[in-house]
């Protein structure tokens, strides 16, 4: 056998897992031994049993130095994307998230925005000797995440403020010569070939008070986890704006305020109460109570839709937000994700009232909430 086809055999039999009908007839050892017995311990042959009391090839078992052990292997023989993956279906499939109420579990794995979501479902379980460990973790995904989205968010946002405080006696470096040629095409001199401008438009960079209200309406049932760590970051980059004045509001049943608490995203999270019901009419109900400059305002609601509330006062409301002039925007989901399960009724119902319902990345919220500044369209992707 050539060597290509040993290496094409050695992966076939990494990938079918060393099952009796497997068919390669190819023995591990070594290095490709612990990586096979490291994934046949999270996706081996009878998984689902250990859940439900039945028998199993392999596994973790409850047992938090075999879960530790295990994690170390994951981390050393794979990627850190792979890992996060494994870490995820380890708490899906085996429910090992009770086990990450030990410190040193949560000292062992690779944190990540999903890691985040579990810890918070988990934060009034967890135990004293857990939290200070679980709000390290937590910090230092929150610190990675302000590091990436930060400053291009800043950037992109002071630009679409800058463009939609128009002035008509702009300073010479703030004129905006493209709309300034546009308004005066009339005054132009064929004999002279130029163009008079009589009106000028332009833009006050150097304003420093409060132009934009925005408010973060954020869902924080169970399926939108991702959604509030992202929501918390940005929140707290919008807070450090000072021509931004940023609110934002979590809600399920209840509602709650954590505007107070921008300052530092890590506490806003640990505010957080993520899983219960939803009730998407009385969070809007509070946000409409809260806005004073209709014209001036965007509201971000980041929702799957799902509404356990009056459906018909919910559509009321944003329809009587957007007649007012406020910039209304619908995200299903703020992560990489894409879409989660949504409502489609309730989708296609804000969509006619001229507020689309979308998944958002983190890279494109920046220009999201730049065209709504600017009261342009929205950038939808192309897969709504």
């Amino acid at each position: 056998m050539t060597d290509a086809a040993q290496e094409r055999l050695r992966r076939w039999r990494l990938v079918l897992g060393g099952d009796t009908a497997d068919g390669t007839g190819c023995a591990l050892s070594g290095r490709d031994a612990a990586m096979d017995g490291a994934l046949t311990a999270l996706y081996g042959k009878g998984d689902k049993q250990q859940r439900t009391g039945g028998s199993r090839s392999a596994g973790l078992g409850a047992s938090a130095p075999s879960v530790a052990r295990w994690l170390g292997d994951i981390r050393t023989y794979f990627p850190s994307s792979v890992v996060q993956v494994m870490q995820r279906d380890a708490i899906d499939r085996l429910g090992l998230d009770t086990l990450l109420l030990e410190p040193e579990m949560l000292a062992a794995v690779e944190a990540d925005v999903h890691l985040v979501g579990t810890l918070l479902s988990l934060n009034k379980a967890m135990p004293e000797t857990t939290k200070e460990t679980a709000r390290a973790v937590v910090r230092k995904v929150v610190e990675d995440l302000e590091k990436r989205l930060a400053t291009r968010t800043r950037a992109t946002l002071t630009g679409a403020l800058d463009r939609s405080a128009r002035i008509s006696r702009p300073r010479h470096h703030d004129i905006d010569w493209n709309r300034t040629i546009a308004a005066n095409l009339k005054h132009y001199l064929p004999e002279y070939r130029t163009v008079v401008p009589e009106r000028l438009i332009g833009y006050g960079r150097a304003s420093q008070s409060v132009k934009k209200e925005v408010v973060l309406c954020v869902d924080q049932s169970g399926s939108m986890a991702a959604s509030v760590v992202y929501a918390s970051v940005f929140g707290a980059v919008l807070a450090s704006m000072r021509s931004v004045s940023t609110r934002l509001v979590v809600f399920d049943t209840a509602v709650v305020d954590l505007t107070d608490q921008l300052d530092d995203p890590v506490d806003v999270l640990f505010g957080t109460q993520l899983g219960g019901g939803t009730d998407i009419n009385r969070a809007l109900a509070y946000c409409q109570s809260r806005i004073t400059r209709p014209a001036e305002t965007v509201v971000v609601l980041i929702s799957d839709l799902y509404e356990g509330g009056i459906r018909n006062e919910m559509l009321k409301r944003v329809a009587a937000m957007k007649a007012s002039g406020v910039q209304f925007v619908t995200l299903l989901a703020l992560s990489d994700e894409g879409a989660p399960a949504y409502d489609r009724e309730h989708a296609a119902a804000l969509a006619a009232l001229g507020a689309p319902a979308f998944a958002c990345t983190p890279d494109l919220f920046p220009e999201v909430m730049a065209a709504a500044i600017e009261k342009r369209p929205l950038p939808v992707p192309d897969t709504v």
